[in-house]
């Protein structure tokens, strides 16, 4: 009994504890919350209430709510109209006693404030809180609290950006950004103050536009093979359409401003118009800030290095009748709202799902078509009147699609498309359908590779959500095409993912008939499971197999399996007459054993790795008896070739294994393009239709892996060696004022000044080894698309199909492209990838990379030559 009443004075004390611990919400807290929540029911009822609140408290903190205000702007930019129109309220000096004409204004002791907020974000190159901030200041230029001069000199501080030499495209790319919202939202007044700033500023922006044409061609939606520079119609690109926007604004003065812009500080009775204008502060945008992911260049010292930005081209699903067309002001304000309500949100796809479905609320209404079954009617708006859904998922289906690769993991993208479709199925689910549909019809246009491969793990996943249910009797007819072509090509992957996603049988029950049959290269005949090539018991070698697969299932020791496998060499060696090299046979038969024990699960992979890995690392050591270094290349192949024919049958698990064997440094970077390039056909999805030397998306995923690993490996080594310098500095700070402490004032020399670190000489080595070994990936990878795309000078394993897909002629005529010619193009497409993915890195070993891999074209006229070249040159900043 008394420890049962001593467990009831324990649990009430605990509840007492967490009582105490509770944070109790101070009445600042509360009015900070409640700004930060203005407008959820209705922003334009709710703004006197508000405005009464924030006056009547009593002792009013400003940095509290301009803190409030800063907040709201830069996490609900949908919301910032609204707050313009809450700051000019509190402009009114209806409060102030009679003859006080100089006492300072509430809402202008909150801009001061809000402004230092703005310079922080400023001064660490915080682009998009910076961005949102100006919309903001935009909108109170437009409501009479900001001098259009001072307005004017901070959009041309940003535009000024445009003309530092050596500017980057990312940071060109958001500052013009910055600067040309700003213009949109402000013009109806800098056009008016001084429309040779507004046109000279417009004209800036165009300027460096087209100062971008060829990495533009190079990230468009489209892998057209061609070396003339051409970007393809429709393509949508987002300082293009920004242009397009501030050039249609313009031409009107700044009309239209107020048909696609909520402006409710304009109206209202009784707000007064002579109110003091606040001077925004002259700014200088600072440097970009780079941050330091541990590259060393060629010349040995430390490089610094960032993740490389390019234009940004977004696909277009629907009609402008459907969606707006994001090159009209309207429709470019409406996509830059709801891309950044998408990026802040991405930590909370539910609440970004709901926020998204409510955009109309803030926005002009009749803007959109009304809910099905909503009370609330307005009148439509001429040339507007749009589907939010449609437009919704467009949007966000344009940013996953972004090349070379999207701002978020692209399972963001896919989770919030689903949770739309759970919050409105009988809205988002035809627009999904209509999205499917024109995407796949793109894929016979030339839509480029890496979109094509995204777009299958789409809609994969999709289908996995919603019950594998697809008709797919409607692409039955295109199971004539060329059995390569991206429509087939697509198909193969997304039943691939699908069958990841469930299994074999429920996948293979959802097809029609005519994609069940074998002959249509749709779905493999049999489940993914492992392969064992020495199960039989009629193959010769099934006995040796058993032999060490015992061994393996006793748990023997690493040096018992090493020993096994010596004699079993001498004993094959006698009586295997016909095997050409024993040593690659006993590799297979060790690796495929050990893979077969682990075969169960991925625990069970790792643990067999982890047990054995002195037996892995002395199978790539080149010898079964030899205990030396990692350095055989054809003995680590043979192990990527052992474990790949062990998962034939399952694509997924090569590439877990590859970068299992890559974590444990059994095989390195290299080895794996080494073999992606010589053998990576091996491991077709259908063997009927392997092909020559070509990628496909699988060989790309490998090369991926493969080169993230080596990038990877390097960037953690220099983190290290920062950690360590900065360790070893503060080390020797804190030596020398301990000796500078002594009484009688005299210090003694640092003896440890000269003494080398040594866990930095080992870090500083390491560093050295993983540097060599990036460039040595990255420059295989090169030369492998080299040889696959130009074997004109004599390179192994030609790619027929390599030259005769190239220019718009050829394009034109794809309909009686063969297997050769569409493995080419989507060879061509994965070369792309790579250079401009990897531009950051291959920009670092441009000059041997270029003189080891190109110096064999010296002299030679060959178009798939001067492509590869082309290509290059555009990644590498040389074009």
């Amino acid at each position: 009994m008394s420890y049962r009443h001593g467990g009831y004075r324990r649990r009430y004390r605990d509840d007492y504890d967490d009582r105490r611990r509770e944070v109790i919400e101070t009445p600042e807290d509360r009015l900070k919350t409640t700004i930060i929540k203005f407008g959820e029911v209705d922003a334009l009822e709710e703004l006197p209430g508000l405005d009464k609140q924030i006056r009547n408290h009593q002792p009013l903190n400003i940095p509290n709510v301009s803190e409030a205000f800063r907040i709201s702007v830069t996490e609900q930019p949908y919301k910032i109209p609204f707050y313009a129109a809450l700051l000019r309220s509190l402009y009114n000096a209806s409060d102030l006693a009679e003859g006080e004409t100089e006492a300072p204004v509430l809402g202008r002791l909150i801009l001061e404030d809000f402004w230092k907020g703005f310079q922080g974000y400023l001064d660490k190159v915080a682009w998009r809180e910076t961005r949102l901030c100006i919309q903001f200041f935009a909108h109170l230029t437009n409501a009479g609290l900001i001098s259009p001069e001072s307005m004017t000199a901070l959009l041309q501080s940003f535009v000024a950006v445009l003309d530092e030499f050596g500017v980057s495209h990312g940071r060109a790319k958001k500052a013009a950004l910055s600067a040309g919202e700003g213009l949109i939202i402000a013009g109806p007044v800098l056009k008016v103050h001084s429309p040779s700033s507004v046109n000279e500023m417009i004209a800036a922006i165009h300027t460096y536009s087209e100062s971008t044409i060829n990495a533009k061609w190079l990230v468009a939606l489209n892998s057209k093979v061609s070396n003339e520079v051409s970007i393809p119609e429709g393509a949508d690109e987002v300082l293009d359409s920004l242009l397009n926007a501030l050039n249609t604004l313009n031409e009107g003065d700044f009309s239209g401003t107020a048909d696609c812009i909520p402006q409710p500080y304009l109206k209202g009775e009784g707000a007064q118009t002579d109110l003091p204008i606040y001077d925004l502060p002259s700014v200088l945008v600072p440097p970009e800030i780079i941050e330091v992911e541990g590259i060393t260049s060629e010349a040995g010292s430390d490089a610094q290095i960032k993740k490389e930005e390019w234009p940004e081209y977004y696909f277009r699903v629907f009609t402008t009748d459907v969606s707006p067309d994001p090159n009209t002001p309207a429709g470019y304000v409406i996509r830059s709202t709801l891309i950044d309500t998408i990026d802040i949100f991405e930590i909370n796809r539910k609440e970004c799902a709901r926020l998204l479905l409510e955009y109309p609320k803030w926005n002009l209404p009749g803007t959109f078509k009304p809910k099905p079954g909503s009370t609330v009617e307005h009148e439509p708006i001429p040339d507007k009147d749009w589907q939010l859904d449609s437009t919704v998922l467009e949007t966000i289906l344009g940013v996953y699609l972004v090349l070379p690769e999207s701002s978020q993991k692209s399972i963001s993208y896919i989770s919030l498309m689903t949770e739309l479709c759970k919050l409105s199925p009988s809205t988002v689910g035809p627009a999904v359908g209509k999205s499917i549909r024109k995407l796949y019809s793109a894929l016979s246009e030339s839509l480029d590779v890496e979109v094509s491969r995204r777009f299958a793990e789409w809609f994969a996943i999709h289908m996995s959500n919603f019950g594998f249910q697809w008709v797919w009797k409607e692409w039955v007819p295109d199971l004539s095409l060329a059995v390569q072509h991206p429509k087939r090509a697509f198909i193969r992957r997304v039943v691939e993912f699908e069958i990841r996603l469930a299994y074999h049988e429920r996948i293979f029950k959802t097809l029609p008939a005519q994609m069940q049959d074998p002959e249509a290269f749709v779905i493999p005949d049999q489940s993914p499971s492992p392969a064992f090539d020495y199960e039989d018991p009629l193959h010769p070698h099934h006995e040796a197999a058993q032999s060490v697969l015992n061994l393996f299932r006793g748990r023997a020791n690493a040096e018992d399996v090493i020993a096994h496998l010596d004699t079993l060499k001498n004993q094959l060696e006698g009586a295997d007459e016909g095997h050409a090299n024993l040593d690659s046979l006993v590799r297979s038969i060790a690796v495929q054993s050990l893979l077969n024990i682990g075969s169960r699960s991925i625990s069970h992979l790792l643990n067999g790795i982890e047990r054995y890995l002195a037996l892995l690392r002395n199978l790539a050591s080149g010898g079964i008896s030899s205990s030396g270094g990692y350095g055989n290349n054809e003995a680590k192949a043979d192990i990527l070739t052992a474990s790949a024919s062990f998962w034939r049958h399952n694509r997924q698990m090569v590439g877990i294994v590859f970068d299992k064997l890559m974590q444990y440094q059994i095989v390195d970077p290299t080895d794996v393009v080494n073999w992606t390039f010589l053998n990576g056909s091996v491991v077709g999805q259908l063997k009927e239709i392997e092909k020559p030397l070509n990628l496909s998306a699988f060989e790309w995923d490998l090369l991926k892996g493969a080169l993230d690993k080596a990038n990877g490996r390097v960037v953690i080594a220099r983190r290290k060696i920062a950690t360590l310098r900065k360790e070893d500095d503060d080390a020797r700070a804190r030596a020398k004022a301990s000796q500078g402490m002594e009484v009688d004032g005299e210090t003694k020399p640092d003896e440890q000044d000269n003494v080398e670190n040594p866990a930095l000489e080992t870090a500083l080595k390491a560093s050295e080894s993983l540097v060599r070994e990036q460039k040595a990936a990255l420059s295989r990878t090169l030369e492998g698309f080299i040889s696959c795309l130009a074997p004109s000078t004599g390179d192994a394993n030609p790619s027929p199909g390599s030259r005769n897909m190239i220019g718009e002629e050829a394009w034109n005529n794809r309909d009686a492209w063969g297997r050769d010619e569409w493995n080419a193009w989507e060879t061509w497409g994965w070369y792309r990838q790579f250079v401009r993915a990897y531009a950051p890195y291959l920009r670092i070993y441009t000059n041997t990379l270029e003189t080891v891999s190109f110096s064999k074209f010296e002299g030679v006229n060959d178009p798939a030559a001067d492509l590869l070249k082309k290509l290059w040159h555009i990644a590498t900043g040389q074009e």
